[in-house]
């Protein structure tokens, strides 16, 4: 799997997969959970770079001690919406406000659907960012800055 970043906005971001060949009914449910699952941990603030204690304290993680206070002091790392998916032949888009979720957010996202094209479905190229030029965008009534 290709991955192509474009021009990112984080509060109006398309994110695109091309696959080998039209998704299936069941190759869709499998994407579609994998971002409906990323951004329910984004929505509640999963994606916060500023307190990450495990990974910073390395492999040792036996009688670690987790501090509360620190995690409390973190800034709000929130993703704000995500559409459904679009599909047309072999594209596949949708919509995300990430809010002010760090990009450890697309670190995982990335991570994930590595897997999935490694075990479910061939994913050619994902793109984050940018437009396709023979998909045209659709405004997005649900961004926060919307302009009306």
């Amino acid at each position: 799997m290709e991955v192509r970043f474009r021009d990112v906005d984080p509060f109006d971001c398309w994110i695109w997969l091309r696959f080998a060949h039209p998704p299936g009914q069941g190759e869709r449910n499998y994407v579609e959970a994998v971002f409906d699952s990323w951004f329910v941990l984004g929505k509640l603030g999963g994606f916060n770079a500023e307190n990450l204690q495990t990974h910073e304290a390395g492999v040792e993680l036996s009688w670690m001690a987790y501090e509360a206070d620190e995690a409390e002091r973190a800034l709000p790392a929130l993703m704000h919406n995500l559409t459904s998916f679009s599909y047309q032949a072999e594209w596949a888009r949708c919509w995300v406000d990430l809010g002010t979720s760090d990009a450890i957010a697309l670190d995982v996202l990335i991570n994930a659907l590595s897997q999935l094209d490694r075990d479910v479905v061939e994913i050619v190229e994902l793109v984050i960012g940018g437009q396709n030029d023979d998909w045209p965008l659709d405004d997005q009534e649900d961004s926060m800055f919307a302009l009306d």
